[in-house]
């Protein structure tokens, strides 16, 4: 099945609004945002179909118009059944000048049998800030699915003013690869990943508040990449996908609080 959703974002009285949105089944779009005074959007991305299957492409793609701020979430884990060929999902999303956009969706659960691929491409302008996560578990562990798919590609690139800065590249094919082995993820099963851009931000402080909250967290792994702009690279292993997305989510809470005090 082929999905489409576009996200239109336009900026009145100070505010986020949703200017236009086009979705077709499964994705629907629903505005979350409980204090409508806040300047950002929050909207969450729903789907009617119990997760990715054999054959499905998903083409996002989301435009913020000049001042924007878009919080984008989702509702559940993105569940990829099993297949006999792949699937595939775009993600493309423009900015103007001094937008905010954050987007950490939930863990992605590949089972058995799954082939799904992720291209994820960012255009930035001046003055932008970004917060882009993901989490990647090993399948349905609790039903004996460890790192059982057959493979998991998600390639992110990330241009500021047309010039490509960041280029992530996740490829995992457990079949070809000892996953367990070192210099992989030598014995943990999940892991996450967390890009923050922002040319305005000083990151010395917000690393250190960032790297006292993750030392107090438990059975997890982690570390820093200086980003090629201002801004930090943040990797974690770990054991289960719901501790590693709310690590993401607080680590993003200190960004915001942060940028706050920069307002």
């Amino acid at each position: 099945m082929i999905a489409d959703l576009h996200i239109e974002t336009k900026l009145r009285d100070g505010c986020t609004h949703l200017k236009k949105v086009y979705a077709t089944p499964p994705f629907k779009i629903a505005d979350v945002r409980e204090d409508k005074r806040d300047k950002t959007l929050q909207l969450m991305m729903m789907s009617s179909s119990p997760g990715i299957l054999d054959g499905d492409e998903y083409r996002i793609k989301i435009d913020l118009e000049e001042g924007c701020a878009l919080d984008l979430q989702t509702q559940s884990y993105q569940r990829i059944f099993n297949m006999q060929g792949c699937a595939l999902q775009q993600v493309e999303v423009h900015t103007s000048k001094g937008v905010s956009f954050q987007y950490l969706p939930h863990p992605s659960a590949p089972h058995e049998k799954s082939d799904f691929t992720a291209k994820n491409k960012i255009y930035l302008a001046n003055n932008c800030r970004l917060i882009w996560g993901e989490v990647l578990t090993c399948g349905r562990k609790l039903n004996g699915e460890v790192f059982l798919f057959t493979k998991y590609h998600n390639l992110t690139e990330i241009f500021l003013n047309g010039k490509l800065i960041i280029k992530e590249n996740l490829l995992m094919q457990p079949k070809q690869i000892d996953v367990s082995s070192i210099g992989q993820l030598e014995g943990y099963t999940h892991q996450a990943s967390l890009i923050y851009l922002d040319e305005k931000a000083g990151n010395r402080q917000l690393k250190e508040n960032i790297n006292s909250f993750l030392a107090d967290q438990t059975n997890i792994q982690y570390g820093f990449t200086e980003a090629p702009k201002n801004g930090i690279i943040i990797r974690i292993l770990g054991q289960k996908g719901e501790q590693l997305h709310s690590c993401l989510k607080a680590i993003a809470g200190l960004i915001n609080t942060k940028n706050m005090a920069y307002a």
